[in-house]
């Protein structure tokens, strides 16, 4: 059995050099709106000199953010790294409900949340924070006797979805701009933002769903230590001319 390196132990490249060796390694990519989390691994296989390369937790491609990359001997860290707390940038917005709880889907229910006040918010928000049952989107990458949960909603299908626990240990709003919140939120891994934005609204009697997503922690890792993408391929690519 391969033995999984000390975590301490793996070399971290941060944005500004590359490394002189890729096994094992740690390397923090921030990754852009519209790309998969595979789509990065797979850009990067075919620039870097390795080939052996992972990621340690999916990011919708709506979502922006830190993406943390494994190579080598490192992608046995995956478990690791899954595990932590992380933090998140996110916009939510008021008065419109969509079946995926977020901008994937079209609008499907349309609100007036002019009614809602920043007083409301203020009254309705701590009671999303603690130890929470959180119902997993029916639009998730889930299983569910077998299949992808988004697969067979995407099918029509009524399903009893499950329940996680999940702890979110801050949220907070950073910005009001008309029916869009901007919030912050820490919280354990495997919380779903959108399944909060959509209970906040529902809470609030308006609906609501998430436009925007930005994840800035893993653990101590940081979205200022990652690499940008291009200027990251750019690199590589010189390094490999």
């Amino acid at each position: 059995m391969a033995r999984v390196p000390a975590p301490e132990s793996v070399p971290v490249c941060r944005t500004g050099s590359l490394p002189e060796h890729w096994d094992p390694l740690i390397l923090p990519v921030d990754k852009p709106k519209d790309w998969t989390s595979f789509d990065v691994i797979r850009k990067l296989r075919g620039l870097s000199p390795i080939r052996k390369m992972g990621h340690a937790g999916t990011l919708d491609p709506m979502a922006t953010g830190l993406l943390i990359v494994l190579s080598g001997k490192a992608t046995r860290l995956m478990n690791h790294f899954l595990g932590f707390d992380k933090e998140y940038t996110a916009t939510i917005r008021l008065g419109q409900t969509t079946p995926s709880y977020d901008a994937e889907t079209e609008v499907t229910l349309i609100r007036d949340a002019s009614v809602v006040t920043d007083a409301m918010l203020d009254e309705h928000i701590p009671s999303f924070v603690g130890d929470i049952t959180q119902q997993t989107p029916a639009y998730s990458a889930v299983k569910v006797e077998g299949e992808r949960l988004y697969k067979k909603a995407r099918r029509g299908e009524r399903i009893k979805l499950p329940y996680r626990q999940v702890t979110v240990h801050g949220f907070e709003v950073t910005e009001r701009r008309g029916d869009d919140v901007d919030v912050r939120i820490a919280c354990s891994s495997g919380t779903y933002i959108r399944s909060l934005a959509h209970e906040l609204g529902e809470s609030l009697g308006v609906g609501g769903h998430l436009v925007q997503l930005r994840r800035t922690r893993i653990g101590s890792l940081n979205v200022d230590d990652a690499w940008e993408l291009l200027p990251l391929t750019e690199s590589l690519s010189t390094m490999a001319s």
